[in-house]
C-alpha cells in the first residue's frame, strides 16, 4: 500500500512562494507517475500538476506559469514550488503515485496521506 507523507505548507502572503515536498513509500517510485492535488473548502479535490517517470509534466491551467513539480528518485520525493501565490490558491495539498494513466484523475486514486494547508493571504 502506498504512504504519503506531505510537508512544507503554511501561511504566506499573495505574491509569496512556499515549496512543498512529498515523500512516497510503499511503491517503485521511480516507476510510477507522482503528482500533486488540492482541495479547498466545499470544492472537489483536482489535480495540481503531475510528472510521470521520463520527467513528463503537466499542470492545471489555474498554476502554469506559477508552480513547478519536480521528483526526486533517490530519495522516493516529489517536491511542488509554488510561486506567485494567489488566495484562490488556499487548499489543503497532497500528493499521490501512480500509473499515468491514472495521475491525472484523483477519483481513480487510493491511499490519501494526511496533506499540507496552504493558506494565501490577501
Amino acid at each position: 500500500q502506498v504512504h504519503l507523507v506531505e510537508s512544507g505548507g503554511g501561511l504566506v502572503q499573495a505574491g509569496g512562494s512556499l515549496r512543498l515536498s512529498c515523500v512516497v513509500s510503499g511503491t517503485i517510485f521511480s516507476l510510477n507517475s507522482v503528482g500533486w492535488y488540492r482541495q479547498a473548502p466545499g470544492k472537489q479535490r483536482e489535480v495540481v500538476a503531475y510528472i510521470g517517470s521520463s520527467g513528463y509534466t503537466a499542470y492545471a491551467d489555474a498554476v502554469k506559469g506559477r508552480f513547478i513539480i519536480s521528483r526526486d528518485n533517490r530519495k522516493n520525493t516529489v517536491h511542488l514550488q509554488m510561486n506567485s501565490l494567489k488566495p484562490e490558491d488556499t487548499a489543503v495539498y497532497y500528493c499521490n503515485a501512480g500509473p499515468l494513466s491514472h495521475i491525472g484523475t484523483p477519483s481513480r486514486l487510493n491511499s490519501w496521506g494526511q496533506g499540507t494547508q496552504v493558506t494565501v493571504s490577501s
